[in-house]
């Protein structure tokens, strides 16, 4: 192919910005004004039995404004003529549509301020787990009550379900042993799809053998540390048959004319599902077992709104009553907890069954120290310790449920019944967990009171200083107490030996002394957490726990002094004063080496991902760090941060970004303002990162920073750094190795080349040459060392880039260009179309089309076919984009290279019909007519 001259064509870029706006289409709306009268039709509909007899319809419509309010007084509401002209498919979407309505309206009772059971789920899954064997019955099925056995008279058929249970508790089982964890939860997975394959094939009976069998396992305490997560996979099955149920019954309310309303009453209720409601409470009735029969009966206590408006009120208490024939603690408290978990779900109103389920557990509470569990727990192998956090979820569901909303005098007597009952930590720690922050801090020194006098053994003290400190996060003691409480609570923290242990409650109480002491105090805490988690490194397993001190601290004080202050610790204290720490402050603890050093303290061998860790919470902690406007002693805490962690890359990379942002902040703020002293900050702080970026290793992180630090020099008017970024960047381009470590894996670079080179080429349209290294003295110097650099033998990406400088300097040649950079002249301010820099351009740009048309030569391959067909419609569509078509060679060599990309059939035929398409569109447009013409010299082939 021989050489084309180049010709670029003009552009006018508002007016193309123009053409690709979405079009605006006007609506019409005819006579329609949001004020004008409402127009109805009236319809006269006459009623359809519900045998399905038809029935004639009338309508007449009327020109005078009807009222749509009092239209369904009439009985010709909308929903009535949609229900009675529907068919059966349009009725079943409306009732499902009523029915996620409904759902809404339910779920709705409760207020979002109330933490809903789906949040806690995964928390216990995860917690209470076993690697103990679990054993399992599983329903194995009964050929009674199937096809052949039908009867058409009801009592036989109730007959017949009553023996299928019968024969379920008599033995159609099989017991599974010897499960793991992950098995039992597979085969309880597997009875819950069970049930709903039973539902959807009509076989009610069987998915209440599934229930019932599902609920007989929460009586089985053989493996206990896992009874927690036992109940919350078996109450899923059990929420999910509650569902069904309901949702069977209600879509019996349905019928021919008109769907149920969402709030209805039981005198809406037909009949038939009246009576098949009672049904379900009649064989659930038969069950023998207590904790199946309880459990079963809470799953379907809403459908009790079917049957009586008091219905829900009057099984509640007596469904509490029920729970106390069960003689297990445990088991007991977690019946409770499915309760009111159901009872806030159908009636959050009724407080007192709540109260009374809350209460009759207190009573229940002594049976945890008797014989009977001790034994228990003693043949299982299990300490008071591990026990006791077993009641944990179902103790603190209750006591959510009936704290919500509950009047401060609830919380006094629940005080007093605790007293009662010695203080028991475990209760104590669920009440503070319960109420609302501001009972509990009202109260703080009761509540100190309290767990001074608590028994330590099963539940540790420091435990409840944590939910304690934890409230009075949220919400302030009396300001006359603050100080004795912070007192009290940290005599019994600093004592504790376990660093986890301890860090815990450090975390909690930090924010309570910074919310209400100077910054001696936080000092003082501070000191003691270095204290306590220096030695042995305890620090390695507390990162996010430090992490969230810092945050914590520099919410709350702005002097940074706090964290790097340097004292030494007081070597005479009395008495009182050990037992008062902050009584009398008189050191201050040394953080500027432990709080933050000892935390990245690391040698030689520290593992990539630790400090991969230690950069994050360093980042983050260098973000936080803000001096307002004074700007110089932000440059100055930047520069320290950067001798202190110079061995950490990705600090250094956030040291960077964060000097970039200062110095666009600063000429941003400053604008107009001290330009001297501005301009002499903004420079010191591009030299910063000019300075630091060749201390990194990862050579696209240079190359990148580069970039976006040169970009930033030229935003602030910094010409010649600028230029110096660019050129940095340059020569760092051979450097680029032809596979790079990405996440651990060896991939090739070229793509990662390609994206920052044409990166680069947007940036360089707008930098105005030097004047005294001549016309496009930066790309001439980027195309040297692109066409130098080793490629490999079947990458194409060398004439990509070839292609994006075609595009960069056909920009370059336009008498104004796309964008510019405020008060920087690019070239063509400086230039002026000037004629001599025009062929300057023109120049290079045939030379790169040279290197193009050279490379698709070399592609005439059976191997490199493809390859050759896509650049080659690659390059067409690029002469097409910058182009003057008008000129007759630079024509022709779009027409060879159109017959090039069809000439092997390895282009997509589509493609070229609609690159076609849009030629005969574009020579609709003004200028472009010449493209009528070539449209007619590009055939499309085709394939035979």
């Amino acid at each position: 192919m021989a050489a084309f001259p180049w010709h670029s064509r003009n552009r006018n870029y508002k007016a193309e910005f123009a053409s690709c706006r979405l079009e605006a289409v006007p609506l019409e709306f005819g006579d329609y004004h949001p004020l004008k009268p409402i127009m109805v039709t009236e319809s006269k509909t006459k009623k359809v039995s519900r045998k399905g007899s038809t029935s004639s319809t009338s309508s007449s419509s009327s020109s005078s404004v009807v009222d749509p309010l009092s239209s369904v007084l009439d009985g010709t509401d909308p929903l009535s003529m949609f229900a009675a002209s529907a068919d059966p498919a349009t009725l079943a979407a409306a009732m499902d549509n009523s029915r996620k309505k409904r759902d809404r309206d339910d779920n709705s009772i409760v207020g979002s301020d109330f933490e809903p059971w789906a949040s806690k789920r995964g928390e216990i899954l995860a917690r209470y787990t076993t690697t103990e064997k679990l054993s399992i019955n599983l329903f194995m099925g009964s050929e009674k009550g199937k096809a052949g056995t039908a009867t058409s008279a009801m009592s036989e058929k109730v007959r017949t379900r009553l023996e299928e249970l019968d024969d379920f508790e008599e033995g159609s089982q099989k017991e599974l042993l010897n499960l793991t964890q992950q098995d039992y939860v597979n085969r309880i997975e597997e009875l819950n799809q069970s049930l709903k394959d039973a539902w959807a094939s009509d076989q009610k009976v069987k998915a209440l053998k599934i229930v019932i069998q599902c609920s007989k396992l929460l009586s089985d305490t053989s493996v206990i540390q896992f009874y927690p997560s036992k109940f919350v996979l078996i109450t899923d099955i059990l929420d999910t048959f509650g569902k069904l149920v309901y949702e069977r019954i209600f879509s019996m309310c349905v019928d021919n004319r008109s769907v149920l309303p969402d709030h209805f009453s039981p005198e809406n209720v037909n009949d038939t599902a009246k009576e098949t409601c009672l049904n379900w409470f009649f064989k659930i009735a038969s069950i023998r077992e207590l904790i199946p029969r309880f459990y079963v009966e809470a799953s379907i206590l809403k459908c009790n709104k079917f049957l009586s408006k008091t219905g829900i009120s009057e099984c509640l208490p007596r469904l509490t009553c029920m729970v106390r024939g069960i003689g297990d603690p445990l088991v007991s408290v977690y019946a409770r907890a499915y309760l009111c978990r159901v009872g806030m779900e159908v009636a959050p109103h009724l407080k007192e069954s709540l109260n009374k389920n809350f209460f009759d557990f207190l009573l229940t509470f002594k049976q945890i120290h008797g014989d009977t569990v001790q034994n228990q727990l003693v043949l299982q192998g299990v300490e008071l310790p591990s026990y006791l956090p077993l009641y944990s979820p179902a103790m603190d569901w209750v006591f959510q449920c009936v704290s919500y909303h509950a009047p401060e005098a609830l919380l006094t007597e629940m005080m007093e019944r605790c007293k009662k009952l010695g203080n028991n930590a475990l209760l104590l720690n669920s009440v503070m967990s319960a109420f609302r922050a501001e009972f509990i801090a009202a109260r703080s020194m009761d509540f100190i009171g309290m767990i001074k006098e608590c028994d330590e053994s099963g539940f540790p003290k420091h435990l409840l200083f944590r939910s304690l400190g934890l409230n009075l996060a949220l919400a302030d003691p009396p300001e006359s107490d603050r100080l004795q409480i912070l007192n009290e609570a940290w005599k019994v923290i600093t004592k504790l030996k376990n660093p986890q242990d301890y860090i815990n409650c450090a975390e909690v109480w930090v924010e309570y002394t910074c919310k209400h002491f100077t910054k001696r105090e936080v000092n003082t805490i501070l000191a003691d957490v270095i204290k306590h988690m220096t030695p042995d490194r305890a620090f390695e397993d507390s990162y996010p726990q430090l992490q969230s001190i810092i945050k914590k601290v520099i919410a709350h004080f702005h002097d940074f002094s706090v964290l790097f202050s340097v004292a030494s610790t007081g070597a005479h204290q009395g008495p009182r004063d050990s037992e008062r720490p902050f009584a009398r402050l008189q050191d201050h603890a040394r953080l500027c080496e432990c709080q933050l050093c000892t935390i990245i303290d690391f040698s030689a061998l520290t593992l990539e991902d630790e400090k991969r860790m230690l950069a994050y919470l360093i980042n983050g902690f260098i973000k936080m760090v803000s001096f307002g406007r004074d700007f110089e002693q932000q440059l100055s805490f930047y520069v320290e941060a950067r001798s202190m962690f110079c061995n950490l890359e990705p600090v250094l990379v956030q040291l960077i970004h964060s000097v970039n942002r200062l110095a666009m902040e600063t000429r941003k703020v400053m604008k107009g303002n001290h330009s001297r002293k501005t301009a002499a900050f903004v420079r010191a702080c591009v030299a910063y990162c000019f300075i630091t970026i060749p201390s990194l290793a990862g050579i696209f992180t240079r190359l990148n920073l580069y970039l976006h630090s040169g970009q930033v020099a030229l935003a602030n008017q910094c010409l010649s750094q600028a230029d110096a970024f660019f050129k940095a960047a340059i020569s760092l381009v051979p450097e680029v190795p032809k596979m790079i470590n990405i996440d651990g894996k060896m991939r090739p670079s070229e793509s990662f080349l390609l994206e920052f080179l044409c990166n680069f080429f947007s940036t360089l349209l707008i930098v105005p040459d030097h004047p005294e290294h001549g016309v496009l003295f930066l790309v001439r110097e980027l195309l040297n060392v692109i066409q130098d650099y080793t490629w490999e033998e079947n990458s194409d990406e060398k004439i990509r880039i070839y292609t994006c400088v075609l595009h960069l300097l056909s920009a370059m040649s336009q008498e104004t260009y796309l964008y510019h950079v405020d008060k920087v002249d690019s070239n063509d301010s400086l230039y002026g179309g000037d004629s001599k820099f025009l062929a300057e351009n023109n120049k290079l740009c045939e030379t790169v089309m040279a290197q193009i048309l050279e490379h698709l030569k070399t592609l005439a391959k059976d191997e490199a076919l493809k390859r050759q067909s896509s650049l080659g419609l690659s390059f067409f569509n690029s002469i097409l984009a910058h182009g003057d078509l008008r000129n007759n060679r630079l024509n022709q060599l779009s027409v060879n290279l159109w017959h090039l990309a069809q000439r092997h059939g390895c282009v997509d035929t589509r493609t070229m019909v609609k690159t076609l398409e849009y030629i005969k569109k574009q020579s609709k447009q003004p200028d472009m007519g010449h493209l009528t013409e070539l449209a007619l010299r590009l055939p499309l082939q085709t394939r035979t």
